[in-house]
């Protein structure tokens, strides 16, 4: 068991990663208005192609590996044990993902018709990118697994607004799509040509014998289909549009699933925070604290999701036409309300499915991720060619919903938390109410919608306080939990 001192930094660790990620957050919205004012929308659908293929690749191609590098070299005391851990890795990864790059370079001719409007460049870029990414991906894990948790973060940080920064000024600058795609290859080259000059510095430089390389793809081969089933249920709509309806239609879908996707930002701190504080319980045998730490973590992320997603989706063409382009905005405001219903259900699923992880039952949870891509996936190819783009969010909310109650239905086989659902149908009421504000003031311009979402923000939390829908014995307890693990 942790010490006291080694416990407040380890969760201080994780704390920085989840600060991270609510800061990169926005990073995905900041891009809408500049590529979709400034791209025709069948660029826009290109980018949004590429963003998924980046997303996809990497996680297949690499193995698990560099998720098996942050379990064994986690515990790694020698330094010859870090270097040849690090560079087998490094060296199959390097194999692997320059033969995928090298096929997908080959076939960039069918890649760029099937998948990228005929933009055969772009498919080449994206070659040399996906070589590079996977490169990335496993020096940037070397440093979780050797604990430089700030490094960690702060790469992941520049990597993200570096990219912004080079696509708004190739994009400005007149270079279209073939622009940011080059913008991003530049950023990826940056940070890997710095990132290894750190990892060398860090431990030198050793050829490897690879005599443990039978164990890191034992234990990292099996995380694949899962990173698949992953991406499917997330990812793949994209492709599916594309194939069947073309690059414009993935442009219209994608602004409309960002926005929706927002209320991802309010479940990313229970995602990172909560392994360490219910693992601690959990091995003290206090049953009682995990239930109730579970209890309360599910009831503040819904106090900010249900109104998000009552208030994002009731907004969603005002915030289209404000982020894009009208024609974008007439096409995709419907995709927001079905995106955000599905990110409620995710994120309550987050914080219920964590009873599977304390159990060790991680098996079941990859059984589930298959199940719902295999539906998520069926559903897209069964919708999309009758309900449009339309078809591609329904299919998303299904998928997220049935994950949802498997896995709350698994979990719960293992151990019960109480659900407030006396608070739920109050977050519910307060959210209508300040639905109708909404409905009644139509906002438009941006000036108009925060005043709105600010206004509306104290009436839900007026009328949850009138319903005593949160306690001040409640907030005293999450603040205490809180500053505990601080």
């Amino acid at each position: 068991m942790l010490d006291t001192k080694e416990y407040n930094l380890f969760a201080q660790r994780i704390g920085l990663v989840g600060i991270t990620n609510i800061l990169l957050a926005p990073s995905g919205m900041f891009l809408i208005p500049l590529l979709t004012k400034t791209l025709p929308v069948e660029e826009y659908g290109i980018w949004a192609q590429i963003m998924v293929t980046i997303g996809l690749i990497p996680s297949l191609v690499t193995l698990g590996l560099p998720y098996a590098m942050v379990r064994f070299l986690a515990g790694a005391k020698k330094r010859d044990d870090i270097q040849e851990g690090f560079y087998s890795i490094a060296f199959i990864v390097f194999v692997t993902s320059i033969s995928i790059s090298y096929i997908l370079f080959i076939y960039s001719n069918l890649i760029a018709s099937t998948l990228f409007d005929n933009n055969i460049h772009v498919v080449r870029i994206l070659a040399i990118i996906v070589f590079i990414e996977c490169l990335n991906s496993t020096v940037l894990n070397f440093f979780r697994a050797i604990q430089h948790i700030k490094r960690y973060s702060v790469f992941i940080f520049i990597r993200t607004y570096l990219d912004l920064i080079l696509v708004a000024y190739f994009v400005l600058s007149g270079y279209g799509i073939i622009g940011a795609t080059i913008g991003i290859l530049i950023t990826r080259c940056l940070t890997l040509f710095i990132m290894t000059a750190l990892v060398i510095s860090e431990i030198g430089f050793k050829i490897p014998n690879f005599i443990y390389m039978k164990d890191y793809l034992a234990f990292g081969l099996p995380t694949v289909p899962g990173n698949l089933s992953s991406w499917v249920i997330t990812s793949s709509d994209r492709y599916v549009i594309g194939i069947l309806l073309g690059t414009a239609f993935v442009g219209y879908y994608s602004p409309g699933y960002t926005l929706g996707n927002m209320i991802n930002m309010f479940m990313t701190p229970f995602a990172v925070l909560l392994p360490a504080i219910l693992s601690k319980y959990y091995d003290e045998n206090n049953i009682y604290m995990v239930k109730t730490v579970l209890k309360y973590s599910l009831k503040y992320f819904l106090f900010f999701a249900i109104p998000s997603a009552f208030g994002v989706s009731l907004l969603s063409k005002t915030m289209l036409e404000i982020l894009s382009t009208p024609e974008i905005a007439s096409n995709g405001y419907l995709i927001t309300p079905f995106v955000a219903a599905s990110e409620v259900f995710f994120g309550a699923l987050v914080v219920i499915i964590k009873i599977l992880i304390l159990e060790k039952k991680t098996s079941i949870t990859g059984s589930i991720y298959i199940l719902a891509a295999l539906l998520n996936f069926s559903l897209n190819l069964i919708l999309i060619p009758f309900m449009g783009i339309v078809g591609a969010a329904v299919a998303t909310l299904v998928a997220y919903l049935s994950f949802f109650v498997i896995g709350t239905c698994y979990s719960f086989k293992y151990l019960k938390f109480e659900i407030d659902f006396q608070f739920i149908l109050k977050s519910i009421f307060a959210s209508l109410v300040m639905s109708l504000i909404i409905l009644i003031w139509n906002p438009e311009g941006l000036q108009n919608v925060i005043v709105t979402v600010g206004f509306c923000a104290v009436i839900y939390s007026a009328i949850l306080l009138l319903l005593k829908g949160i306690t001040r014995e409640e907030l005293i307890f999450f603040k205490n939990l809180l500053l505990r693990f601080r």
